[in-house]
């Protein structure tokens, strides 16, 4: 099994050449020269398991393509470079009125990045993934250019969205950023006493939401299994700030937030510390309260807040496990989390989110149903066999797991999972029949 360590984007044991293009002729040099073992683009090394990592070949590194356009206010379009965060997008649009369409748990993740993971966000059951509010990009391949729209060169469009860069190497994109009158989000919170009452509120709620999300907490079981705090709401209206924001509503000013230690004790994460944290986010949330104000990162990026949090799981790290199942599979939820309280595992952050329709890309994640995301330290004993019963519990209910997260699934289970791998396949051969486009993930699930 492969985890996570002190940090995102360590590279394999047979460590890749880290190369960074001075712009797009230099990326068109360094895709078409690419030695035996290919190259792979990476962004800010946000990925969990091994997407952007390409051992004994080469990684591109994107973030030098970092221009910001202006946005047209006719359209709500704004052209970037991939290599653009998220957090640099936010931070230059938001005063300016606009939100991106889709974020992720973090703004540390570059454009480029959100459109190969086809990223989605707790806003996914009314508004799609990541390509769904893309007008284009330029992808560069090592066979030819394309710009491609959904409209025009389609196939190229849909199968890069989630194709994690085994399509080429995207340049530019243009985004339709989304219209807000504030900073703030008007925010309904409330306590949920298990799992049937939570799935129950969250459909119900579907349509009158546009963000939706509930954290579970795992280590409960019986009649309190899935006990979880529900949030959901949408941007604030000007009209619902006090009058001390109005004056300056759009203000967004991130905090840079403490440093997790450099270090941290293997077991902090253990069963005992996890219960007593999950015992205390219940009870600090309301039993219910409506429309209470929020800033935009401690909505959608909480975690954001602690630099290099991820190093409080210690030296051997943790692994993130996320799947989606099908409306009708809802028991398969009930059954994973049997499965994890049963094995005591200690999963400090455990996200329930709702999916509406997916995408045709066939490595694009998102699929109707349930989602649910899930941190476990790596040093759980028998994780590798909990988790491979799971897959197993994914693959009987027709769902599948999210590869940017994952290290260790087996390739046995992908075409199940991911059953229009050879659209991917065709599009490669037009646009990469070398096969320079390579990854320690394709070669591990055997993608190509």
């Amino acid at each position: 099994m492969q985890t996570v360590l002190t940090g995102w984007g360590r590279t394999a044991p047979s460590a890749a050449d880290l190369v960074t293009p001075a712009g797009t002729a230099a990326v068109d040099r360094l895709v078409t020269q690419a030695g035996r073992r290919g190259i792979i683009a990476r962004g800010l090394a946000r990925s969990y398991g091994d997407a952007a990592q390409n051992a004994g070949g080469t990684v591109l590194d994107a973030t030098s393509l970092d221009g910001i356009g202006t946005v047209d206010r006719t359209t709500h379009t704004v052209s970037v470079e991939a290599g653009v965060s998220l957090d640099a997008l936010m931070r230059r649009l938001v005063p300016q009125g606009y939100f991106v369409p889709v974020t992720p748990g973090t703004r540390y993740v570059t454009v480029g990045g959100a459109l190969a993971a086809d990223i989605h966000g707790k806003n996914h059951h009314l508004e799609g993934s990541f390509a769904n509010h893309l007008e284009s990009f330029t992808l560069r391949a090592p066979k030819e250019t394309v710009v491609a729209e959904p409209g025009t060169e389609t196939d190229v469009f849909w199968t890069t969205a989630g194709a994690l860069g085994l399509t080429g190497v995207v340049t530019d994109v243009t985004i339709r950023m989304l219209p807000i009158e504030s900073s703030l989000m008007l925010i309904d919170t409330e306590r949920v006493p298990n799992l049937d009452v939570l799935m129950e509120r969250m459909v119900e709620g579907d349509a009158r939401y546009r963000y939706s999300v509930a954290w579970i907490d795992c280590l409960r079981s019986g009649r309190s299994l899935g006990r979880s705090v529900l949030t959901r709401g949408d941007h604030a209206p000007l009209e619902a700030l006090p009058p001390r924001r109005r004056s300056d509503p759009l203000r967004f000013a991130p905090p840079t937030g403490l440093a997790a230690p450099p270090w941290a004790p293997t077991g902090l994460m253990n069963r005992v510390t996890v219960r007593a944290f999950n015992e205390f986010w219940f009870r600090r949330a309301p039993r219910r309260r409506l429309e209470h104000l929020e800033t935009i990162t401690s909505f959608f990026h909480p975690l954001d807040a602690v630099q290099g949090w991820n190093r409080l799981y210690g030296r051997r790290g943790f692994v993130q496990y996320q799947f989606v199942v099908p409306e009708d599979a809802a028991p398969t939820v009930r059954r994973s989390l049997e499965r994890l309280s049963a094995a005591r595992c200690a999963s400090f952050l455990a996200v329930l989110k709702r999916f509406g329709p997916g995408n045709p890309g066939p490595l694009s994640f998102p699929a109707p149903g349930w989602t649910l995301a899930l941190d476990i330290p790596a040093y759980v004993r028998g994780l590798g066999d909990l988790l491979d019963e799971l897959d197993r519990l994914v693959v009987e209910a027709g769902g599948r797991v999210y590869l940017a997260k994952d290290s260790r699934l087996s390739p046995e289970l992908i075409p199940a999972m991911y059953p229009d791998l050879d659209r991917l396949r065709e599009l490669r051969a037009r646009l990469d029949p070398s096969g320079v486009l390579q990854s320690d993930l394709a070669r591990r699930l055997q993608l190509l």
